[in-house]
């Protein structure tokens, strides 16, 4: 198999905790997904590319991968190993098991180790096998990044004032989240599609822009009753057609014409996000300002990641689309805190209980008397 990683940072994430337990002596079994297999072998998800970029990273480690995640065979193998050796198991999902939070699965795998490891964020919101039922059979802590993870996400819910939200991206799914940034910031900085549903709200004409038809009364809802928070853009790049190379304008988020497509905010909308920005202490970002994927339309999101590095404020981002961006530009250092998670952030955000998260806390409950 020749797939090559395309982005290996959620592996350096893990580094430091894969290091320490190097340092002391351990043996380390490494379990992870890697696509949707939907519960099937498939050979183009095996977990082989991770295991050359691994031996890449830690060049003086022995990393074996093996070509299965469970049986007696490999719990022969594990134990006659030596100390300071890695042991990457083939893709957890291969198993449907894993997905179905599946007890003897669960078991399978505890019974390979000593201690469970949960270093994985990104995939804590889910109620799978090997994050949540696995607690139940191993004492169980949490890995180096989780605990950063946890620590500055959960700056996002101090009393700190001012504070902004900066909301992007495509859904008005995020419900919970705008709920929660209306509640706790002074100010609610809203870009992306997600702009367009409170637009409409106000019968404003949005081209052919996108929007969610089934939001326009929860938008108008919101509008009325945080007014004064809402900040909306006041102008957009647009286009007549969504191609890579299309001739874009710039126009008033009120003269969007009936075949015209807003694909990123305006020059006037970043200067004024970055007049609210300026001041605040505290800054939580989700979801892009535009199409980034596309240069023409990625300067709003790539101008305020930018802006973001001149500030002294507590600046935190999350969500799939946010982080790729992000990386894109080449921008973390200008955050406190760029999150690995994108749905897992995302619910963490929105004042969620993390499955995984609290399947540590109850394993602290029952396994401490142990430890």
């Amino acid at each position: 198999n020749t797939t090559k990683v395309a982005d290996n940072s959620k592996i350096k994430a893990s580094l430091p905790t894969i290091k320490y337990l190097l340092a002391k002596n351990n043996k380390i079994i490494l379990a992870t997904h890697l696509g949707d297999p939907k519960g099937k072998f498939t050979p183009e998800l095996k977990t082989d590319p991770l295991a050359a970029e691994l031996k890449q990273l830690l060049p003086k480690t022995k990393i074996k991968k093996l070509n299965d995640c469970i049986g007696k065979e490999l719990k022969v193998e594990i134990q006659s190993a030596k100390p300071k050796q890695i042991f990457l198991l083939e893709n957890l999902r291969f198993y449907k098991e894993e997905e179905e939070n599946d007890f003897t699965f669960a078991h399978s795998l505890a019974n390979l180790a000593d201690i469970y490891v949960n270093d994985a964020f990104a995939v804590s919101h889910r109620n799978h096998a090997s994050v949540s039922a696995i607690t139940n059979f191993l004492p169980a802590v949490a890995g180096f990044l989780m605990e950063t993870e946890v620590t500055q996400l959960s700056k996002a819910f101090s009393n700190i004032h001012p504070t902004v939200w900066l909301m992007g991206g495509a859904k008005l799914d995020k419900i919970d989240l705008i709920n929660q940034a209306l509640q706790r910031a002074d100010y609610l900085l809203i870009g992306g599609a997600l702009a367009f549903t409170f637009l409409k709200a106000q019968r404003i004409n949005i081209g052919m822009s996108k929007f969610d038809s089934n939001s326009l009364e929860l938008a108008q809802k919101l509008l009325n009753k945080y007014k004064h928070k809402i900040i909306l853009p006041v102008d957009f790049i647009v286009s007549e057609e969504f191609k890579v190379r299309a001739k874009t304008s710039i126009v008033k988020h009120n003269q969007i014409k009936t075949n015209q497509i807003a694909l990123d905010i305006g020059p006037e909308t970043a200067h004024n996000f970055q007049q609210y920005l300026i001041p605040a202490k505290l800054i939580v970002w989700n979801g892009p300002l535009g199409y980034f994927e596309w240069a023409k339309f990625a300067k709003g999101t790539k101008e305020i990641a930018r802006f973001l590095g001149k500030l002294n404020a507590i600046k935190i981002a999350g969500g799939g689309e946010t982080t790729a961006a992000i990386h894109k530009f080449g921008l973390e250092h200008n955050l406190t805190h760029l999150s690995t998670g994108g749905g897992a952030s995302l619910e963490f955000l929105s004042g969620k209980k993390l499955p995984g998260i609290e399947a540590l806390e109850e394993n602290c409950k029952k396994f401490n008397s142990l430890i």
